[in-house]
């Protein structure tokens, strides 16, 4: 078995492959599980890879090409060359293909629909026509059409004509003549059923969505449902596509993704991280550091409009990193927990007044346990005036932050926004401002200052 280790260190050496290793090379990289081969793709420069897929064999190749993300496979194109990319496009699924154009310039994309034969074209465009962000534009349109009134014999027939040309042939939607879904059965119940009996016998109720729904609501209902895929239906009732089982995952997978970025103050990669260029790491960080640092312009303000008490008192200064960072953690914890929430559909926009109500408690009940923890600390060392400030500081900070938190991503996902952008970075800054204005106005009043 060939070392992929070592494939990645002759492929680091030496990007060029001379003509005779090539043989060679293409011998060895069709020797590991295609697992491996995927992972050498990945953690490669777009040069390196091209010559990878290049030097596999055809059919592993189009596997390999098929797995990456859409952001890397645009990537790739410049490094491969027109011919072997639309090779690997004509040979992906409508709804891959359709994210790979959507990470390509309109008239790139436009040419790539040109190499396309008419069926693959009508197909892909159906796809197409659907919003972003949709289901519709998710899901595969390439369906077995089963009537209600066909027999188990002649269904059992027609799925293997077509079963090389469709996504699944194991969840099976069942329609009238004019399309309309009518319910679902599986290919287990047509095995062990009489090849006389009607499949209108063996059909369920059929499970579904709009292929206008949302993409990541809808995936996250239908994964807990263990079944491999259901049918998309137009506003007619009309059958247009399955969203398989697969499709789901990766379109939660994104959004998982996606938020953790935003939470962390970056925007996703989208592909790998070392086959992920520099300048689009640093373009994934630099807006938030800009945003972040302007933001913290609040804090710096604040610090100056109480610059007299902090020159009466430099003790104070000295609990500023806790009360800051006390603040902004609770809040982050409160924000981190309803935008999982709100992901999952625990939690609904018209639930923010509950959720408001349950932070206030949770924030006052972690205050009164910090508080209390700090004021006894800051006493026996400081004295009880400063215990006090500190005490009652932290109750009130955490009662804040806690009840902000909750409550920003539900407003950011009623005005249409991304819950995770308007949580951790500025609930941080936000917290760090209000917090420092509570606990210079508590120090005046305890002290006298």
């Amino acid at each position: 078995m060939t070392d992929v280790n070592a494939l990645e260190r002759i492929l680091r050496s030496d990007e060029d492959v001379p003509p005779e290793r090539a043989a060679e090379l293409s011998a060895m990289l069709d020797q590991p599980p295609i697992r491996d081969v995927v992972r050498l793709v990945e953690r490669s420069t777009a040069t390196r890879a091209a010559v990878v897929l290049r030097l596999l064999s055809r059919r592993r190749s189009i596997q390999v090409f098929d797995a990456l993300d859409a952001a890397h496979q645009a990537d790739l194109i410049d490094a491969l060359g027109d011919r072997a990319v639309y090779e690997f496009f004509a040979e992906l699924d409508p709804d891959d293909r359709v994210s790979l154009l959507d990470e390509l310039p309109a008239e790139i994309a436009e040419r790539f629909m040109r190499t396309l034969d008419d069926s693959e074209r009508d197909i892909t465009g159906v796809v197409l026509g659907y919003p972003r962000g949709s289901i519709g534009r998710r899901m595969s349109p390439e369906v077995p059409h089963i009537y209600e009134d066909m027999s188990v014999d002649e269904t059992l027939e027609k799925l293997r004509l077509v079963a090389d040309d469709v996504e699944t042939i194991y969840t099976l939607p069942i329609i009238s003549r004019d399309r309309l879904l009518v319910g679902v059965t599986s290919l287990r119940k047509l095995f062990t059923a009489e090849g006389s009996a009607g499949v209108a016998e063996l059909m369920d109720e059929p499970v579904f969505a709009g292929a206008h729904d949302d993409a990541e609501e809808t995936a996250r209902w239908f994964l807990p449902l263990d079944i491999l895929a259901m049918p998309i239906i137009d506003e007619s009732g009309r059958l247009v596509g399955m969203l398989t089982f697969d499709d789901a995952v990766d379109i939660v997978e994104e959004a998982d993704s996606e938020d953790a970025a935003r939470s962390g103050a970056h925007e996703p990669l989208q592909q790998p991280y070392l086959s992920t260029s520099l300048f689009r790491v640093v373009r994934s960080r630099i807006v938030w550091l800009l945003v972040l640092a302007v933001s913290a312009l609040l804090t710096v303000q604040v610090l100056g409009a109480f610059e007299d008490t902090l020159a009466a008192a430099v003790v104070l200064s000295l609990f500023i990193p806790l009360l800051t960072g006390t603040g902004g953690n609770t809040g982050n914890q409160a924000a981190t927990t309803v935008t999982r929430a709100l992901a999952l559909g625990d939690v609904r926009p018209r639930d923010v007044l509950s959720v408001a109500w349950r932070e206030l408690r949770v924030g006052m009940l972690l205050g009164a346990l910090l508080g209390a923890i700090g004021f006894i600390l800051a006493s026996l060392v400081f004295g009880l005036d400063i215990g006090i400030v500190i005490g009652s500081t932290l109750f009130l900070v955490c009662t804040m932050s806690a009840t902000v938190g909750g409550v920003m991503p539900i407003i950011a996902k009623k005005v249409g926004a991304d819950p995770a952008v308007f949580s951790n970075p500025f609930i941080s800054t936000l917290s760090d401002a209000t917090g420092l204005v509570v606990y210079f106005l508590i120090a005046k009043s305890v002290m006298g200052l």
